[in-house]
């Protein structure tokens, strides 16, 4: 493996050689193009490729490089390697995958190109050279990540060669036993077969092993297998149903200590006092640990430290802008109506369309959203030992690579001598992006000169939380004869988030990033505002505002709120038109056929009536990362405020690696959705969110979670995103039933905000 560090895009490296990329293209060209396996083998096991180790009792151990949140990508993604492979899935484990530019994630840096690259380089993202330079440098620098519904996408392909190469040197080592061509061989439930002979792996890894795959390495004629395609038992199912499953606040070390940290307000904010005699008779309390930003206590007890802080009462100062909600809508509104803005979708003549005359009408709707707090189940958790200048860190992290570099970074030690163990994680949603608490624990172990485990409260979760934006929004649209839309204008004032994002994974603090950032325009913070619908002018604006708060990825993204607005807009069209929604959609889907057949499906599943008054129904849909979902939601109001009967859904996701697994996806992201129509949100005030704890934050309780039906319409394309798939179009399906219901049109999130 080359061991040069890893290139920064940037306009200065870019522009190298005369020609834009060209340069660093040239220059990637003679780097090595293979690097090692680094996958650690035991005794009797044998390693084939960077992907999977076979050991002589049988055991298939494939190395997984996703962080496993709960979304079934240990389990998918060895469907894809066993499959190919032929093995048995009862001898299938997998392991988290050790860093290494084999697992790089070149798509998500390609389809986030805009975000990776200077604004000024704006117009050559998403373009031939960008994809080029994305690829190459996110293997280049060992860019791993999980996140933006990249899993299957990314790595299908990759698995399928791991496991067919697997499998040719097996068939070649049975072949030279049975004197016949390796080609004649081939392989299932974990043996390889030849006419009515068969020998299992377990007898052939050992001579396996010495053999070369053949060039090309020949896949299986389908990717739908004996495994893959199926419903396989999940392999992180057991353990997490007998407690045996470790997370990263589950590692005991000997001598460890527990710590707890606060930190003040979001901002430039520094610790002012603190009253250690205050805890002075709390039993446990080793040390008190405090830095510019936050103060920790260590104990040999959490509880102990937690309460070590409170009783030491940490006052902190902050200079400069702080989060305010007050402030932050006003900000959005003046970005509206001031500017200015980027328009990243420009069809036809806008201005025109809604030039109001005798012919049209013109309709007009401001929507908002609240800030969204991630709020997985476990709060951030870190584990950390110091010896001999070598860091061992147990954490649960969508992006190991940056957890590396900060902690590193944060104890003045190279980033190779950082040994992060990946941690299965209770949620994310985008949460574990987050590599702050990596430096914590990097801090206190190095100080404590013992193993040192961290743990955010809830509180310290929320306060700390790279919430999912505020977003204000403008629609416009004119209607013309029949109820056509002739055109319509799409403004939104947002943070740029995906910015953010990159820019805190490069290194950058929560402050650096969102000022460097600030008047940066985002195409990836209106993502999922382009209609599928056939309009023939179409604008779409983006605002970009400077709030004073970190915003980041959150389930669904920016297609969370976009959906929101254009799929609850479009319904009251179809209300000002006199047509009833589903038909409104239907005819503006030119060329959509795969939407199409979602609506439809979802119309039969759901019984649908129309949304006629008082029925309660909405349905709204949306398409992103290669899928498509529509969604009829049953609602009404009441006492106990908005009640919601039943979600249908139909989804076309494309070519199903494991069914049931897509299935508990977008379950899953239903019920996300379900919290972010009617919660997930909080306001700030004087710097804090003002949501603490979970119960301030209207999250579904079990006796909420309505019927839900999802059925998907299969097919053999490429796979497409699941794991986000199900949030985008359930707000806006609630939002349309309760005007079907009520006759009020809430253009909020949550919807009840302001209350009807």
């Amino acid at each position: 493996m080359n061991d040069k560090p890893g290139i920064e895009l940037s306009r200065r490296n870019v522009l190298i050689g005369g020609g834009v990329g060209v340069g660093l293209l040239v220059s990637w060209a003679l780097w090595p193009r293979e690097y090692l396996p680094n996958m650690m083998l035991e005794k009797g096991e044998h390693l084939f490729g960077p992907w999977l180790k076979i050991g002589e009792d049988g055991r298939v151990i494939i190395a997984v490089p996703q962080s496993e949140m709960g979304q079934g990508s240990y389990t998918a993604l060895a469907q894809i390697v066993a499959g190919e492979l032929g093995a048995d899935w009862r001898t299938v484990a997998v392991q988290p995958a050790l860093p290494s530019p084999n697992f790089a994630n070149d798509l998500f840096v390609r389809e986030w190109s805009s975000a990776f690259m200077p604004a000024s380089l704006g117009a050559m993202a998403n373009s031939g050279v960008s994809d080029a330079l994305g690829k190459e440098w996110a293997k280049r620098s060992g860019f791993m990540i999980t996140a933006g519904s990249t899993s299957i996408r990314q790595f299908e392909r990759p698995c399928r060669m791991a496991g067919a190469a697997a499998r040719t040197v097996l068939c070649q080592a049975a072949a030279e036993r049975w004197d016949t061509a390796w080609e004649n061989c081939d392989t299932a439930n974990g043996f390889v077969t030849f006419e009515k002979k068969r020998i299992a792996f377990a007898e052939l890894v050992a001579e396996a092993a010495s053999y070369d795959p053949p060039s090309p390495i020949p896949l299986r004629a389908s990717p739908v297998n004996s495994l893959s395609g199926k419903e396989a038992v999940r392999l992180d199912a057991a353990a997490k149903v007998d407690g045996s499953a470790n997370f990263a606040g589950d590692v005991r070390l000997p001598d460890m200590l527990y710590a707890s940290v606060r930190a003040g307000p979001i901002g430039d904010t520094k610790l002012k006092e603190l009253d250690r005699g205050g805890a002075a008779d709390i039993k446990g309390l080793v040390d008190v640990v405090r830095t510019d930003g936050w103060v920790a206590a260590l104990a040999t007890n959490w509880w102990a430290a937690n309460k070590a802080l409170d009783a030491m009462s940490p006052v902190f100062a902050t200079t400069g802008r702080m989060p305010d909600s007050a402030t932050m809508n006003e900000a959005m509104e003046r970005a509206l109506n001031k500017g200015p803005g980027s328009r990243f979708v420009d069809i036809g003549s806008v201005d025109a369309a809604l030039d109001k005359s005798a012919s049209t009408r013109v309709y007009r709707s401001q929507f908002a959203v609240q800030a969204a707090v991630h709020a997985p189940i476990e709060t951030r958790s870190a584990t950390a030992d110091f010896k001999n200048g070598r860091l061992t860190l147990w954490l649960a992290t969508q992006a190991p690579e940056a957890a590396r570099n900060t902690a590193a970074e944060a104890i003045g030690i190279a980033p190779d001598d950082v040994t992060l163990i990946q941690m299965l994680a209770g949620g994310s949603f985008g949460r574990n992006l987050d590599s702050r608490i990596a430096t914590q624990a990097a801090i206190l172990a190095k100080h404590a000169g013992r193993p040192v485990q961290v743990v955010w409260s809830r509180p310290e979760d929320f306060i700390r939380d790279i919430v999912r934006p505020p977003v204000h929004a403008r629609m416009t649209a004119a209607l013309g004869k029949g109820g056509v839309i002739e055109g319509m204008a799409i403004r939104i004032a947002v943070p740029s988030f995906a910015r953010q994002q990159v820019r805190r994974l490069k290194g950058d603090t929560t402050v650096e990033a969102w000022k460097s950032v600030a008047d940066e325009h985002d195409p990836l913070a209106i993502d999922g505002a382009f209609p599928p619908y056939a309009i023939p002018n179409l604008s779409v604006d983006h605002f970009p505002v400077d709030l004073p708060l970190p915003t980041g990825l959150w389930r669904g993204n920016a297609h969370s709120y976009t959906a929101f607005f254009v799929e609850s807009f479009v319904n009251e069209l179809a209300a000002a038109a006199g047509i009833e929604p589903l038909s409104y959609r239907m005819q503006m889907l030119v060329g959509q056929t795969r939407l199409a057949r979602c609506l439809t499906g979802v119309a039969t599943l759901a019984g649908w009536d129309g949304g006629a008054e008082n029925s309660g129904k909405g349905l709204a849909c949306h398409s992103m990362y290669g899928s498509h979902i529509a969604v009829i939601a049953t609602a009404r109001t009441g006492e106990q405020g908005v009640r919601v009967e039943r979600i249908s859904a139909v989804v076309d996701c494309g070519r199903l690696i494991n069914p049931e697994l897509a299935r508990q996806q977008i379950e899953g992201g239903i019920i996300f959705g379900l919290a972010q129509a009617l919660g997930s949100a909080t306001e700030y005030e004087n710097g804090l969110p003002v949501a603490r704890r979970l119960r301030d934050i209207d999250l579904p309780q079990l006796s909420d979670i309505p019927e839900i039906d999802i059925e998907f319409i299969r097919n053999e394309e490429e796979p497409g995103g699941v794991s986000e798939l199900g949030v985008p179009a359930v707000a806006p399906a609630i939002a349309n039933a309760l005007f079907s219901a009520a006759g009020v049109r809430l253009r909020e999130l949550p919807l009840l905000s302001r209350g009807l």
